[in-house]
């Protein structure tokens, strides 16, 4: 059940304007905007922007008033912000179970498909003092 943390997988900043928010991450950073992703089932829109050491910036454009990141947005007085930190790993099903082993509370206790067709699972924030942590593995990477 053991498993490996690779490195920072990407930051997720909830926005209310992938358009608008990407300028500053692209125009003024000099960050390329390499591809945007719906997920239907998360209700949210995701914009890349990766950084020369793989690690990536992900915006998060809810798709809903009812999404995850509506809400996080509202919480936060209209704004948006830090909502993730994502976490690579060598093998996501023996981490969440390694996980679960170790009494972390999980959001997710199986895998889903996110952004980019990686699998994903988080972490419930209560488990990692108040972060919103996200597990992610990449077939392709």
């Amino acid at each position: 059940m053991a498993f490996k943390v690779l490195g920072v997988d990407h930051i997720g900043v909830a926005v209310n304007s992938i358009d608008e928010v990407g300028k500053f991450w692209n125009g003024i950073l000099g960050i390329p905007h390499t591809m945007d992703d719906t997920v239907e089932e998360q209700k949210v829109t995701t914009g890349f922007f990766p950084t020369p050491n793989g690690a990536e910036i992900e915006l998060l454009e809810a798709t809903s008033d009812d999404s995850p990141i509506a809400k996080f947005i509202e919480k936060n007085g209209g704004r948006g912000g830090i909502q993730h930190v994502a976490l690579r790993v060598d093998n996501i099903e023996n981490a969440i179970a390694d996980l679960l082993a170790k009494g972390v509370k999980m959001i997710d206790e199986k895998p889903r498909i996110g952004a980019g067709g990686s699998k994903i699972a988080f972490l419930h924030p209560k488990a990692s003092h108040g972060v919103l942590v996200e597990i992610c593995e990449h077939e392709d990477r």
